[in-house]
This record gives structure tokens, C-alpha cells and sequence, in this order.
């Protein structure tokens, strides 16, 4: 059975369009995968700093309440208590 002229042209059409998808999919994948390599941005404890005090200097449009949190996990810290000199992991940016 042989397809139309018009049967080929929307073949060729749904080919280009499903070809464009799957850039646009691999494109987005390949993005993501960048932004989730290399090493995680650090902080500094100051002499009077606090968590939330880095928190809200690292994020300050995101809730300094979930930040504090997210650096408590990521630094494996018991409590809220921080020292001048201790480096801390930060969350990337989202």
C-alpha cells in the first residue's frame, strides 16, 4: 500500500514535530544536569552569625525557616548552634 502525496506530507510533518520534542526534551534534561553538578556553594560562619542570619543572606526571597533546615541536613548539625570559622554547605539555588 502506498501513501498519498498528501499521507506523505503529514508524515513528514508529525516526523519533524515529534523530532522537535524530543530536542526540546534533551535539551531541558541536559540543563538540569548541569545545575545539579560540581560542588555545593559554602558559607563562612561570621562572629555573630546565626543560621538564619546565613540563610537570609543566601536565599533572601525563599523562607528563612526552610533554609535553616535544608543547611541543618545538608551539614549533618545536631542543633542550631554554629561557630565563627565553621564552613557550612549551602542548598543550590532553585
Amino acid at each position: 500500500m502506498r501513501l498519498t502525496r498528501r499521507g506523505r506530507i503529514v508524515r513528514m510533518i508529525a516526523l519533524i514535530a515529534l523530532a522537535w520534542v524530543a530536542v526540546g526534551v534533551l535539551a531541558a534534561t541536559a540543563s538540569h544536569a548541569e545545575r545539579e553538578t560540581g560542588p555545593l556553594p559554602t558559607a563562612v560562619v561570621g562572629r555573630h552569625d546565626t543560621l538564619w542570619d546565613i540563610a537570609a543572606r543566601h536565599r533572601p526571597s525563599r523562607d528563612p525557616f526552610a533554609m535553616v533546615e535544608e543547611i541543618r541536613k545538608l551539614n549533618d548539625l545536631p542543633d542550631y548552634t554554629v561557630h565563627p570559622g565553621q564552613e557550612l554547605r549551602l542548598p543550590r539555588g532553585r
